[in-house]
């Protein structure tokens, strides 16, 4: 049952009050934050006053879970003083992700949040703000819990209570262990410190037992920090320069995003959309991208089209042709469809090595070969059956096997020039493909049946 605004207020106060007594603070977050998405919808007026009300600390959390649109209304409407105190309670990957956002509407608002802010955070956030979206660095977090290698358990321990206690770390999973000059020696989740005694020194612990000292470097792209994420089971990935310092850390939070946000663009690439146009409020946005692939769709399917019109005559002769020539471009397109979409994912998640090109593009074609036999001697008997002609039959087979093996060798080959021209092989492939299995598949069904039927 839908509610109205006044149900909305009421649990949001609900939320409000669990919040300050500890209750789960996240949740309480996420769940007031899925409150106000539906209070927007209802009416923009009092989301914004229903967000405004609620705690600094809470508000910080919540901003952060709110949707792209709906952040963009709600950072229109604060004053940068009230943003500047909002983003202090914020962590600085969070605090960054605002800033840059506040930027990208207002670039003189960003600027007087950013002075708004005490000078160390400002420098912490214009440092993140200044990585591009597709480095590790632009995710990156610098509130951590950090041991030394010199020092006892017991010893860090009563310091993390202390950052606790003053409310500067949240989220404090694992223990990243530096030396004196602060280099990255590994790190270890916390529940194994139960295991030690407070006595204990970290060196001994190394020794003994080593650490984890997988990281990735600011710089790196965001692909690496998705890789090493899946490839160790890591939740959180360590970030240092390039002498091996520590600078911050990769959330779990992020990790799940960026994974997400991977597969969204894949799916969305295949399909000639963006996801920045798509979610947007804005329709002739949306549309504006969706009409330049379909233009470009156009154009191949023109392509495709000559190509039938060199065969006019054939078709006309047999009028046959006509109806089994979408079957010729179908199997191929779906066919390669399967070879560019797996092509693609094991690209996205680096299990094809550029070297390993050959052995991906030969089991692919071997796939579609095989399938391509089987289905051409069904296809074959069922054109010889229903138009009671055995050359058409064998027409038709001999194309699908053309076509399909054409659908196997593009749809693998085609994402991995892109990939090594530097363009991301999502974007495109589809409709490069479709031409070519298209073209293919037309010329060599009513070539082969100009060749042998007429």
């Amino acid at each position: 049952m839908e509610r109205n605004i006044d149900d909305l207020a009421l649990e949001i106060e609900r939320r409000i009050n669990l919040f300050r007594e500890g209750m789960d603070e996240s949740a309480q977050a996420y769940e007031t934050a899925e409150l106000l998405e539906e209070a927007r919808n209802l009416n923009k007026t009092r989301f914004l006053e229903l967000l405004k009300s609620l705690p600094e600390d809470l508000k910080a959390e919540v901003l952060s879970e709110l949707s792209k649109n709906a952040q963009g209304d709600a950072l229109e409407a604060i004053d940068a003083k009230e943003l500047a105190e909002i983003i202090e309670e914020m962590d600085t990957d969070d605090a960054a992700d605002i800033v840059q956002q506040i930027e990208e509407m207002d670039e003189e608002k960003a600027e007087e949040v950013l002075e708004e802010i005490n000078e160390e955070e400002s420098k912490v956030i214009r440092e993140l703000i200044s990585y591009d979206e597709n480095e590790a660095g632009a995710y990156m977090q610098t509130e951590l819990f950090k041991a030394y290698v010199d020092e006892t358990v017991g010893e860090s321990i009563k310091r993390l209570k202390e950052l606790k206690s003053r409310g500067e770390i949240d989220n404090a999973y694992h223990v990243f262990i530096v030396d004196s000059k602060e280099r990255f020696l590994g790190m270890m989740p916390m529940e194994d410190l139960v295991l030690h005694g407070p006595g204990e020194i970290y060196r001994n612990i190394i020794d003994l037992e080593g650490v984890l000292t997988v990281a990735v470097h600011p710089k790196d792209a965001i692909d690496k920090v998705i890789e090493l994420a899946g490839n160790y089971n890591m939740n959180v990935i360590p970030v240092t320069d390039e002498f091996g310092i520590l600078l911050g850390r990769i959330t779990a939070d992020d990790i799940y995003d960026l994974m997400e946000k991977q597969a969204t663009d894949q799916i969305y690439g295949m399909a000639g959309v963006q996801e920045e146009s798509e979610e947007s409020e804005n329709i002739i946005e949306a549309g504006k991208t969706r009409a330049i692939w379909l233009g470009i769709n156009l154009v191949t399917a023109i392509a495709a089209s000559i190509v039938i019109g060199l065969f006019d005559s054939t078709i006309q002769s047999i009028v046959a042709l006509a109806v089994l020539m979408p079957i010729v471009a179908s199997m191929g397109g779906n066919a390669g469809t399967q070879s560019l979409t797996v092509t693609v994912r094991q690209l996205a998640l680096g299990d094809i090595d550029p070297t390993e090109a050959k052995k991906v593009i030969t089991k692919e074609v071997l796939l579609s070969l095989g399938n391509g036999l089987v289905y051409a001697v069904v296809m074959g008997l069922i054109a010889w059956i229903w138009f009671n002609m055995p050359m058409l039959g064998l027409v038709i087979a001999l194309s699908m096997v053309i076509n399909l093996l054409a659908a196997g060798f593009f749809g693998a080959t085609i994402p991995l020039v892109l990939k090594g021209l530097g363009i991301d092989p999502a974007v495109g492939s589809t409709v490069l493909l479709t031409t070519v299995t298209d073209v293919v598949g037309f010329f060599s069904f009513l070539g082969l049946a100009t060749m042998i039927l007429l």
